[in-house]
């Protein structure tokens, strides 16, 4: 047995232990989405956070995602591999700078990317996901929709509902390190290689591409395409998730890493299980606020 195979069994013993499941993004490591019971994109994580039967949750991902998955399971325990795995986009916006934007326009509603600190959820009419934040600013009654943090994708909801929204100035840097160049130049090596990118990517990137969506939408996506190639504009790991469940067709990487994501390691998801860290925990007054904005996002169908 290999040093990864022990590590992959005691966790798996670990798991029946402590009545624990693991949730990992498409981001994650290959090794990390193997051992994981879900492998999912934001918003598929979301809604098995809520519905598992599991009293330990070990969130293979971001700071803000096991935050969110501790607000909506308060009587579970969330685990974060990882203390240092952040997410610089959630950092780009303070909830004392929206507070101040949201009093000086009363008529707008504060529409806010998951990715993203329980305190500013907290401020929040709703919630989004990269999955549904067309659906959501859709279902929204106001004329006006302040887009936090993410401007890119805050300018593709703009262009999918025609509405009309102010976007903070946050990026992902992941996909705002992708140019127009890269693909450019990964078309011309791969002529017949579609082109599929996240709408985290700016609009230069967007507007070259033959689809855009969240990862969960672009696994959907190459299912149904009859092609065989596709050049694919998003962090790198998640080829691993389109190469695992599509094995007859071929995926090009843009070369960009989400160096928060990769801090998860096998012996670091072992070592939560074992001493039960690190938990999350979200004080109880931000949690109730940012759950009522969560709630409003997962009742969007």
């Amino acid at each position: 047995m290999t040093s990864r195979e022990k590590i992959s069994a005691s966790i798996l013993e670990l798991k029946k232990k402590h009545n624990a499941i693991i949730l990992a993004h498409v981001y994650q490591r290959g090794e990390i989405q193997d051992i994981a019971d879900y492998v999912g994109d934001s918003l598929d994580l979301s809604r098995k956070a809520v519905n598992t039967k599991a009293d330990v949750i070990v969130f293979c991902g971001v700071q803000f995602m096991a935050e969110t998955a501790a607000m909506l399971n308060p009587d579970k325990i969330v685990l974060l591999p990882d203390l240092n795995a952040g997410c610089g986009l959630a950092d780009m916006a303070a909830p004392d700078q929206i507070l101040k934007v949201k009093k000086q326009n009363q008529e707008m509603a504060v529409v806010t990317y998951i990715n993203s600190s329980a305190e500013v959820k907290a401020i929040s009419d709703i919630c989004c996901t990269s999955a549904n934040a067309v659906a959501v600013v859709n279902s929204l009654s106001y004329s006006h929709v302040l887009f936090v943090p993410d401007k890119n994708l805050g300018a593709f909801v703009a262009e999918q509902t025609g509405k009309k929204i102010y976007f903070w100035d946050g990026y992902c840097y992941v996909h705002e390190n992708i140019k127009p160049d890269k693909i450019q130049y990964l078309k011309e090596k791969y002529p017949d290689a579609e082109i599929i990118v996240h709408p985290e990517c700016p609009a230069d990137v967007r507007h070259l591409a033959d689809y855009t969506g969240s990862t969960s939408q672009m696994s959907m996506y190459v299912k149904k395409s009859r092609h065989k190639e596709f050049i694919v504009g998003t962090e790198d790991n998640f080829i691993y998730r389109l190469k695992t469940d599509n094995p007859g067709k071929t995926f090009y990487p843009v070369n960009s890493i989400c160096d928060g994501m990769n801090k998860i390691t096998l012996e670091k998801v072992k070592l939560a299980l074992e001493k039960m860290e690190y938990k999350v925990f979200v004080p109880e007054e931000i949690r109730k606020k940012a759950a009522i904005a969560l709630d409003r996002m997962l009742a969007v169908v």
